[in-house]
This record gives structure tokens, C-alpha cells and sequence, in this order.
């Protein structure tokens, strides 16, 4: 039996089966295009070898958002599950990314990439459940204090109104924290039950949107702007930092001038009054 050539193999699509020559001319042709020019093209005629350009274009993207992501994730979840998982989002933020919105598909992509990477680690439901029950004492305790006392508390106070002593409290942040990420990516609502929307996505306002659901996004988005503007200075950086910036909690610590352990603890109580204060204004708009 002959053998495939190169130039064979060249015309061959990863499913086996042969690509028209014409195909492939075309491809390259798509491939010297510039940005500006790729996306009328494709939002002209939606070609499936455009996409295909425009996803390999973006590739290293999907590694990229996909390290932050596992950065933060306990060692047995599988990086290259995190790269499949990017990259759905990537076909999907092609797909759905529109250029009149004035937003750089570059930033839009890794909102997709991220969220589809949190969907997929959601529906495993990875996280223990003991770590979840620990989660929901230590919200419930913030909020009581909080509602309380009126103000931002205190570690020390937290703690002992836990009953545990201050390097116990650290401890357990330390545990929890593995879940912050895919907390922050929870907080997002939407007067629909099948649609979620990210934090990041709350600070969207796409112009396809229909007045009702501009007008509902722009009220989340004060909201979520109030809650992060009354965080503790340190807790707000990091957030910024982190989700705005794109460091690493490594790079974070060298700008704060304090330990990656110390970042790491200040991220998580920033997601933990995210949440409770967020949820609690969710359930007042719902009643």
C-alpha cells in the first residue's frame, strides 16, 4: 500500500479525511489577513475555515487563561482537561463575539475561556463537600457579624466568634481557597434561571442587549462596583489585580510588597464578602 505523501498528509484534516486543495488556498489565503480584516470577512460569511484561522490564532490564549485557572486549583485536576475546557470557549467567543461592539475580542475571548472552564469545573462539582460546609459556617458567620456590628470585621474577630484561634482561621482560609476562583465566577445572576453571568461579564454592557436586560445589567453593575469599592484597600487591589490585570498572586505580592500566602488569604475573604454581600442584595431583588 503507497504511503501518504507530505503533501499528502498536508491535505488530510484531523479527522482523516482529505481537505479540497482549494481548501487549503483558501485557508492561507485568510491566514495573511489582518485582524481588521479577518472578522468583517467572517461575520460576512461565517467560513468555517476563518473560525478555524482565528482559533489557531488564539490557541496560546486558552493555555494562558487555562495556568492562571490552575494556579489556583488543587494539583490532581488534569491541566490539559483545563485546555479542552478553554477551548470550547474559544469556538464559543468566535462564534457569538460581535466587532460593533467596540470590545477587543481579546478581552471578550477570556471572558468566555474562563467561563467555560468554571462551567465544566462546576458540573464536576469538584470541590468536598466538607470544604463546602465549611464555606457556607464561614459565610454565615461574616454575615451575622457584619449585619451586626455594621462594618467590615476583623480576622480576629471572626475568629473567635468561631471559636477557633487566629492561626486555626488562617488555616482554614488556606483550605477554602482553592474555591475562590470558581466562587467569584459564580456570583453572577440573571432574571433567567438557564443564564449565568460572571462578574466580569456584569461589567459588560454589550449594546445587542434588549432595554429590560440593560437596564437589569446596569443595576448589577452598580452594585457589584459599590460592593468592590467598600472592600478593605488591600482586598480591593488584589481583586483588581488579579481579575483586571491578569498577575499572579506571586506578582501580586511583589506590588503589595507582602508574601504570596498573604495575597492568597486576602483573595479569599475579598470572594467571601463578594458573595455575602451580592447574595444578599440578590435575594432582595427577588422577593
Amino acid at each position: 500500500m503507497q504511503k501518504a505523501t507530505g503533501s499528502d498528509q498536508d491535505k488530510m484534516t484531523q479527522t482523516g479525511q482529505k481537505v479540497a486543495p482549494a481548501s487549503i488556498s483558501e485557508k492561507k489565503r485568510y491566514e495573511q489577513l489582518s485582524e481588521d480584516d479577518l472578522w468583517p470577512e467572517y461575520m460576512r460569511t461565517r467560513s468555517h475555515l476563518i473560525r478555524e484561522v482565528i482559533a489557531e490564532r488564539y490557541a496560546p490564549l486558552v493555555k494562558y487563561v487555562a495556568a492562571k485557572v490552575a494556579s489556583g486549583l488543587p494539583q490532581n485536576i488534569e491541566f490539559d482537561d483545563l485546555i479542552g475546557y478553554g477551548a470550547f470557549g474559544l469556538i464559543d467567543a468566535i462564534e457569538k463575539y460581535d466587532p460593533g461592539r467596540n470590545t477587543k475580542f481579546k478581552t471578550y475571548a477570556v471572558t468566555r475561556i474562563r467561563g467555560a472552564i468554571f462551567d465544566n469545573l462546576r458540573d464536576e462539582d469538584w470541590v468536598p463537600r466538607s470544604v463546602r460546609q465549611k464555606i457556607k459556617d464561614l459565610e454565615s458567620v461574616v454575615t451575622s457579624m457584619e449585619n451586626k456590628l455594621g462594618r467590615t470585621v476583623e480576622d480576629t474577630e471572626v475568629a473567635q466568634e468561631m471559636g477557633i484561634s487566629l492561626d486555626e482561621f488562617h488555616d482554614l482560609l488556606k483550605r477554602i481557597n482553592c474555591t475562590s476562583v470558581l466562587s467569584l465566577n459564580d456570583t453572577g445572576h440573571s432574571s433567567k434561571d438557564s443564564e449565568r453571568l460572571s462578574l466580569t461579564e456584569l461589567l459588560e454592557s454589550p449594546s445587542s442587549l434588549n432595554p429590560d436586560s440593560m437596564v437589569e445589567r446596569d443595576e448589577i453593575r452598580k452594585m457589584v462596583f459599590d460592593v468592590i469599592m467598600a472592600l478593605p484597600e488591600k482586598e480591593k487591589k488584589v481583586l483588581i489585580l488579579y481579575y483586571y490585570e491578569d498577575l499572579t498572586l506571586k506578582e501580586i505580592g511583589k506590588v503589595l510588597e507582602v508574601t504570596e500566602s498573604r495575597v492568597s488569604q486576602l483573595h479569599t475573604k475579598a470572594i467571601f464578602r463578594l458573595r455575602t454581600k451580592l447574595d444578599k442584595v440578590r435575594s432582595s431583588l427577588m422577593t
